[in-house]
């Protein structure tokens, strides 16, 4: 018996492609930005340690003296309210750090001071022996 030829069913539906799109690819695309992303954010280097008071924190001896050193919104340095340059703010805090503990630095920048010069200023401070320093008017941005 001789092998009988089958002939595809014309009336028969065919497979229709399909209408989806493949989001594999884009998922592996973004998953490498991504890790590529990780990769090429920096590492902070450039960090000014500040030492932050602790639970249990001395006691304060009596204070003699206070200075405050503040920035104002045109990010001029003030010393006890005189516009002053850096270098005479650096030999100023100098001289009232070699006093001892008796001598309190304030620290008031304004608002809309630019973050760069309070930095510098807070290293300035380090640089130069500060150790009583405190941070004052920060109760006048509660609500910034």
């Amino acid at each position: 018996m001789p092998h009988a030829v089958t002939r595809p069913n014309l009336y028969a539906p065919r497979p229709r492609p399909m209408g989806e799109m493949n989001v594999t690819p884009f998922i592996d695309v973004l998953l490498v930005l991504l890790i590529m992303l990780i990769l090429a954010i920096p590492a902070p280097v450039h960090v000014t340690p500040v030492d932050l008071p602790s639970e249990r924190a001395k006691p304060m001896l009596p204070v003699l003296e206070q200075n405050t050193i503040a920035i104002d919104a045109a990010d001029r340095l003030l010393w006890n309210g005189t516009a002053v340059s850096p270098d005479t703010l650096r030999l100023q805090v100098a001289a009232a750090s070699a006093r001892g503990d008796q001598t309190l630095l304030r620290f008031a920048p304004d608002a809309a001071a630019s973050y760069d010069t309070a930095a510098r200023t807070i290293a300035l401070m380090k640089e130069e022996g500060a150790e009583s320093f405190a941070f004052v008017g920060n109760e006048k941005h509660r609500d910034f």
